[in-house]
């Protein structure tokens, strides 16, 4: 869920440091080394700094291949081993006086951001999780072709640019396949229903409507001027997506046959760690999900007889998925959609939010063939030249039932990610880059996107019996993430009083059947969603642990600052301070 400055001269440039104007040039800050990091990563991996509305004229794609991997790691040991002499300089230069504009502060924090994220990524490293990074979704592959979706398409150079870039598709899935062979020489795999998967996803890829391929389809929309160069170039594109399927089906599929699909609890804990910036005490973090599964469940047969008097949450949820209110066609889903992002930014700004004008800005989109069966959000490049969007997956029945969708999109758009990841990139000028792009952590990300529906909730947007079972039944769902990924991948038991199973092992089968039976989700969103999480360990139970933090660092501001506490602008200077784990959002959260 991100990306990220500017045209209004409101917003302050991404490679400025207000508050670094005083400093002399030659210190090496914390945040003047984070930036370096920046910089020097996206030249490292252009897929960043397309993310980033970076070096716009780079039409290459990253090496993929073990050597680049390892490239990468370079850099964090490195700038590690920098970030040490900075705070060194730093304490020296304050005992003897000699530290003019230094905000300590943002210098601490950046610093601590800085450490914990390199640190966490480079035991994920030094572990060989890069080795088996094949799921169904946001693994190099999936990123190879999001970049697509996310460049400029608007004057013949941007898509002689898209020619070039596109010509380096099979160096860059070469490149993938090489680190897969070397797991597969080092023993490391991922499960088998990832490769399964994946492989599937290909195949839609490589056979969309037009019969061409998801390249071909997406290249047919550039200028004719540069017809003879596009096609030759997605037409190279899809012929390395179909080997790379082959591949994957003939050589790795059979490998990884007999790995499990789950990871164990120390890979876990490492995982956790990198996803949700704290050590989380998963038996603490299971029994309280149990808590919140059992309080959620009595609410929601409580707003099911709303929907439909004595039925209960799955047949309430079934007769809105089947009869109720519902939108046909993904483009008029996808404008309904617009209309409610851009009716809550009208109605929050000023009230619970304080906004730039290029925060206001964001859109609705129909999600690429072959993506993840849930929505998701990208965020505005730094300069906001690319602006924040939302992305509807296409349903094969066309048809889009309302009650699931409005949580959603207060989660995906306004005032979820959107404006959380678009104000970060409008403060950069006074953190730092890193703060607001790359040292961005999952847990905080999606723990402020629940507290916004939760917001939502509390300010009588849902009172709608429908839709507010829909948020329930969002809330539901995050709380089953937690019981179910660390149950799966730690190999718990169900408690004995659990309504499902008691006593038995928490299985990816048992799990499943154990969510369907507590969250409405149709069964094909049901599926992605437990590949998922199988794929991406650790990362589901941010969610729900983070709304939890965010909660709870309001709650301690709200007592501490008694009736002078003011939501709006907690809100906003809590946006405002960029990425934090949760082992710190809380604490920071109460000084607010």
């Amino acid at each position: 869920m991100t990306d990220e400055p500017i045209a209004n001269s409101n917003a302050p440039a991404a490679s400025t440091t207000s508050a670094d104007s005083t400093i002399p040039a030659e210190w090496a800050t914390p945040r003047r080394v984070a930036d370096a990091y920046v910089k020097a990563l996206a030249y490292l991996d252009p897929l960043t700094a397309v993310y980033l509305g970076l070096n716009p004229e780079d039409t290459r794609l990253p090496d993929l291949s073990p050597a680049g991997l390892e490239a990468v790691a370079d850099l964090a040991r490195r700038t590690l081993a920098e970030l040490d002499e900075a705070e060194k300089a730093m304490v020296e230069k304050a005992a003897a006086g000699d530290a003019p504009g230094i905000d300590a502060v943002a210098e601490r924090r950046c610093a601590r951001l800085l450490r914990e994220r390199l640190t966490a990524e480079l035991a994920v490293h030094d572990a060989g999780e890069g080795l088996r990074t094949v799921r169904n979704l946001g693994s190099p592959l999936h990123e190879v072709r999001d970049v697509f979706t996310l460049v400029p398409t608007a004057t013949d150079d941007d898509w002689a640019r898209i020619a070039r870039r596109l010509e380096r598709v099979p160096q860059a899935l070469d490149g993938y396949r090489a680190t897969l062979a070397e797991g597969i020489r080092q023993g490391l795999l991922s499960g088998p229903q990832q490769v399964t998967t994946v492989i599937g996803q290909l195949g839609e890829w490589l056979g969309t409507e037009s019969g061409n391929g998801w390249f071909a389809d997406f290249a047919a929309g550039g200028p004719q001027s540069l017809r003879p160069e596009l096609d030759r170039a997605a037409a190279s594109a899809t012929a390395a997506l179909a080997d790379l399927r082959d591949w994957l089906r003939d050589v790795y599929a059979p490998a990884a046959a007999d790995t499990p699909d789950t990871v164990g609890r120390e890979r876990y804990a490492r995982l956790v760690r990198y996803w949700n910036g704290a050590d989380v005490d998963l038996d603490e973090a299971y029994h309280w999900a149990w808590g919140e599964f059992r309080r959620l469940e009595a609410e929601m047969r409580a707003e099911a007889g709303r929907v439909r008097p004595g039925a209960d949450p799955s047949e309430a949820m079934r007769y809105l998925e089947e009869e109720g209110p519902a939108i046909h066609g993904a483009e008029a889903a996808r404008s309904h959609l617009q209309d409610l992002m851009e009716q809550a930014m009208r109605d929050l700004q000023g009230t619970h939010f304080d906004l730039a004008e290029p925060v206001r800005r964001v859109e609705s989109m129909i999600a690429p063939p072959g993506s993840a069966a849930a929505p998701y959000y990208t965020a505005p490049s730094l300069d906001f030249s690319r602006p924040g969007r939302t992305w509807l997956p296409v349903r094969s029945h066309d048809r889009y039932p309302l009650w699931d969708l409005v949580s959603t999109w207060y989660h995906e758009g306004v005032p979820g990610h959107h404006l959380q990841l678009a104000q970060w990139n409008y403060v950069a000028g006074s953190l730092s880059t890193y703060q607001v792009s790359l040292g961005s952590v999952s847990a905080n990300v999606e723990g402020w996107a629940l507290y916004a529906e939760r917001l939502m909730d509390e300010l009588g947007y849902l009172t709608d019996p429908g839709a507010r079972l829909g948020y329930l039944n969002a809330q539901m769902m995050r709380a089953l993430r937690v019981i179910v990924d660390i149950g799966m991948h730690c190999r718990l038991d169900f408690p004995a009083d659990s309504p499902y199973l008691p006593g038995g092992l928490m299985t990816p089968r048992a799990a499943r059947e154990f969510f369907g039976q507590y969250c409405g989700l149709a069964s094909e969103v049901l599926d992605s969603e437990l590949v998922r999480y199988l794929g991406l360990p650790g990362q589901a139970i941010g969610y729900k642990l983070g709304e939890r933090a965010w909660l709870a660092g309001r709650e301690a501001a709200r007592r501490a600052r008694g009736d002078a506490f003011d939501l709006k602008a907690w809100h906003m200077a809590a946006l405002s301070q960029g990425s934090l784990g949760l082992d710190d959002l809380v604490e920071e959260l109460s000084r607010l």
